[in-house]
């Protein structure tokens, strides 16, 4: 696997707080790497110093191949970052905010204006090209950040909580956006707070908790790590819930919904075993279901605290 971003031993210190107490993270190229965290936990921090933002206290960085501490221009060149807020200028149309960013990159004119044209094309936003942004939704708001972050064509992406605030509509359609970047071969570091978001759009995954990296992996990797997967089985009566109760042993009743709850790793051998266990009070099964932890449960057992949780050791922290 080729790395697009490389952390080693990383660390970050604002006054007695330690923020980052020696990370190691790797990104592959044309990924989505996601950084799970409870607010002050450090997400923020590390993207500022992989982008150059924020000089490291200690550990190395490398960025697009380009060390950040002695490279930075270099890094610079490779990467886009859209923060938390939208980086727009009211008082200009999004056509104005897209060709600034142009001339910022040093485009020519006529490059510069074909550019902005496809991307206002690209994140439906031609109609609006010529208003001023004070009259966008947020939605069109952080399409148009995205947008000015492409301007300059990056093979690296940091989107520091890029859905925050936007409806559900606008959410989806930011999704998809992040898809088919990362289908185009660009590499996308995304911090967010919402757990649905990393465990659709993530390839990894890192859960950042008081300075340390405390998890890696895929989505599907981290959710089977903690215990909680079951195999759920529903019934028509109380009388064939019993039955199945008697037969299994084990399990966990919920009378009002005529269910049993059988521990299981889920696959399909052991969810075979299972009906085989019961016998020919199979026959009473109405539905069999696989449940698994979702992203939260796995972020409550790593942490011992929900992802919006801010406690008060991590108050003023970034």
């Amino acid at each position: 696997m080729t790395s697009a971003i490389t952390a080693t031993g990383l660390r970050k210190s604002f006054g007695t707080k330690t923020v980052l107490d020696g990370i190691d993270l790797e990104v592959g190229a044309g990924t989505t790497f996601s950084l799970l965290g409870p607010n002050g936990a450090g997400k923020t921090t590390t993207v500022q110093i992989m982008s150059t933002l924020v000089r490291a206290d200690g550990g190395h960085v490398r960025v697009a191949g380009h060390d950040v501490a002695r490279e930075a221009a270099a890094v610079r060149a490779a990467i886009g970052v859209t923060g938390q807020f939208s980086a727009v200028d009211n008082l200009l149309t999004g056509e104005e905010n897209l060709l600034l960013m142009a001339d910022l990159h040093h485009l020519g004119r006529a490059e510069g204006r074909r550019r902005a044209a496809g991307l206002l094309d690209k994140f439906d936003l031609t109609d609006a090209a010529r208003k001023t942004v004070v009259t966008y939704s947020g939605g069109m708001r952080r399409r148009l950040d995205l947008a000015m972050t492409l301007i300059g064509d990056p093979r690296i992406i940091f989107l520091d909580e890029p859905t925050t605030g936007l409806d559900p509509r606008s959410r989806r359609m930011m999704w998809q956006t992040i898809r088919d970047l990362v289908g185009s071969g660009v590499t996308i570091f995304l911090t967010t707070q919402q757990l649905d978001e990393a465990d659709e759009l993530a390839d990894r995954i890192a859960v950042l908790d008081h300075g340390k990296v405390v998890a890696l992996g895929s989505p599907e990797e981290l959710k089977r790590s903690i215990p909680g997967t079951h195999v759920r089985l529903s019934f028509g009566d109380a009388a064939e819930l019993d039955a199945a109760a008697r037969a299994l042993g084990g399990t966990i009743r919920h009378e009002d919904t005529l269910t049993l709850e059988v521990p299981s790793d889920g696959g399909a051998v052991a969810v075979r075993a299972l009906l085989n266990r019961l016998g020919e009070t199979a026959a009473g099964v109405d539905e069999v279901s696989v449940h698994t932890p979702d992203l939260d449960d796995v972020f409550f057992a790593l942490t011992g605290h929900p992802t919006t949780e801010t406690t008060p050791e991590m108050e003023n922290v970034r």
